[in-house]
């Protein structure tokens, strides 16, 4: 029996109205069908379309686009120079564009390159080369003979001041400003008169209005002390020479307080003092100073009198630095002859003082400690050709650290380099009582010792250097990384013609050959192989 509720082929009328709702959905269907086709279409195109970029993007970073090329150094090198003489000056600067510190330093010498000598220049010989080798490898990036004699130099004069010049150095009767980068010399004076040809130079603000950094000039004898500003575009003497009111300034500062004012740092016979540089530039020349920042706080504090702000009274400050060079208002150590002293470059307030004998050379900072702060390395002379190097705390001026050493002749100021541990691996000079036989040092018998807070009852020991040093400096070489040293060694006089051998080190490359030391009581459990591996894996960062 067929059922009469369904439709079939043999009923038409029910296939007509079927038939009519069919074609309606078949229409409907078809356009739904040929739309998502389209829209296929579409994706497709934006797919392939992206991959294509994609690919463009690779393929021009991958062969068009060079990719930057890390500097290839030397671990080690030397440059040696015949009949030469040297000075105690070596500058790290950028003098090209690798990214890699630089070394400049002075020769007297007859020639420097075979087209480059002293006779070409028009110049009396021996003459004076400033000379810029490349930290990589140790070669020549450019020579500059100058006029004999050498007095001093004073480089990193560029940092945010809008001069194009970066070195100033004083020779003969004349004062010289050059490129770093070029050894182009941008401006050259007479200069002034007055006892300026034993002391470096200030880095002043604009005192001219050129919208370029300025320079003065400080130096006293056995009478006075004067002072002069001087173009930092052009080197000409801006206003008249300003005596001020102090006898001894063996070694001044420009301090710049919090309030954004700058003071002169000067050492007198009862302390140290600041002298507003707007006091001394309205002396030079009236209306100069109106452009620079007066501190109040500074001021209240100041002689009614001579201007003279009290920092520090001794009778016998002999040296003033720095804690941080890069911070022009960072805090003030002080050495005198019975203490060594740190005052707040904000506040003026003494933060600690530690009491000592003599110091035999210019105090250094590192991180001993984790704190943060800088702390202080002291070479005290204990007597008997002995000497202590001693690490200060820098927040309490507590020792951490200490130890004795026979104080080697001809031994450089201690140094250091920070590390990615938050500590500074610290570098100095002399000899273990113990590893020679004679009470009185030799310079055969110097060594030099490396410290690592972390393990701080071991010295490596080193002893690769004998000849006569003249300067010594420890630094990175890259930003972040490439820690080395630079000796620069001559004849034991200054002036003095013979060897001069300027050479470069990796600091991690003596490690494998350096005698491994234990001090104090225990020396630690450590083996030797793992104090050397602990210095092999160290990482090196900037401050």
């Amino acid at each position: 029996m067929e059922t009469t509720e369904r439709a079939t082929e043999d009923d038409p009328l029910k296939r007509g109205e079927d038939g009519v709702e069919s074609t309606e959905l078949k229409k409907k269907s078809c356009k739904e069908v040929l739309g998502f086709a389209k829209l296929t279409h579409w994706r497709t195109a934006v797919f392939f379309l992206s991959l294509f970029l994609c690919l463009t993007i690779v393929f021009a970073f991958s062969f068009i686009i060079p990719c930057p090329v890390r500097p290839q150094y030397l671990v080690s090198w030397n440059r040696t120079f015949y009949e030469a003489a040297t000075y105690d000056f070596l500058a790290i600067e950028a003098a090209s564009n690798d990214k890699v510190m630089d070394v400049l330093f002075v020769l007297r010498i007859r020639e420097g390159s075979p087209n480059n000598t002293c006779a070409y220049a028009g110049l009396p010989s021996p003459c004076v080369f400033v000379v810029a080798v490349d930290g990589t490898d140790g070669e020549t990036l450019w020579e500059r003979p100058l006029h004999p004699e050498f007095h001093w130099a004073h480089c990193g004069l560029d940092k945010e001041t809008g001069r194009t010049w970066d070195c100033l150095l004083s020779h003969s009767d004349q004062l010289t400003a050059i490129d770093k980068r070029s050894g182009e010399i941008s401006w050259q004076q007479l200069r002034p008169t007055g006892p300026y040809s034993t002391l470096p130079v200030l880095s002043v603000p604009d005192l001219d209005g050129d919208e370029v950094g300025d320079v003065a000039l400080v130096a006293s004898d056995n009478t006075q002390t004067q002072l002069v500003f001087l173009s930092g575009t052009t080197g000409v003497q801006i206003g008249s020479t300003v005596v001020l009111n102090s006898t001894e300034t063996p070694q001044h500062l420009l301090h710049c307080t919090t309030e954004g004012s700058h003071y002169v740092l000067l050492q007198k016979d009862t302390g140290l003092y600041g002298l507003a540089l707007w006091r001394i530039a309205a002396k030079a020349k009236e209306g100069m100073e109106v452009n620079l920042k007066k501190d109040q706080h500074w001021e209240r504090n100041a002689s009614a009198t001579t201007g003279l702000v009290s920092i520090y009274e001794s009778d016998s400050v002999r040296q003033v630095l720095k804690t941080d060079e890069a911070d022009v208002s960072s805090n003030l150590l002080l050495v005198t002859g019975k203490e060594v002293a740190l005052v707040d470059g904000k506040n003026l307030q003494l933060l600690w003082k530690f009491n000592t004998s003599s110091v035999l050379s210019q105090p250094s900072f590192g991180h001993f400690n984790k704190d943060g702060l800088l702390d202080v390395v002291v070479e005290e002379d204990i007597g008997n050709y002995t000497k202590r190097i001693i690490i200060l705390d820098g927040k309490s001026g507590g020792v951490l650290w200490e130890v004795s050493l026979l104080a080697s002749p001809n031994a450089p100021r201690p140094a250091s380099i920070h590390t990615t541990n938050s500590v500074s691996i610290f570098v100095f000079w002399g000899t273990m009582p113990s590893e020679t036989n004679s009470s009185v040092p030799l310079t055969s018998d110097r060594r030099s010792y490396m410290l690592h807070p972390l393990y701080s009852k071991v010295l490596l020991e080193s002893s690769n250097v004998m000849d006569h040093i003249i300067t010594f400096k420890a630094t990175l070489l890259e930003r972040g990384r490439h820690a080395a040293y630079f000796l620069l060694t001559g004849p034991g006089m200054v002036g003095q013609e013979g060897t001069v051998v300027l050479s470069k080190r990796k600091l991690k490359q003596d490690v494998p050959h350096s005698k491994v030391l234990r001090i104090g009581t225990g020396g630690g459990s450590e083996t030797n192989e793992d104090i050397k591996e602990a210095f092999n894996r160290l990482r090196f960062r900037d401050w």
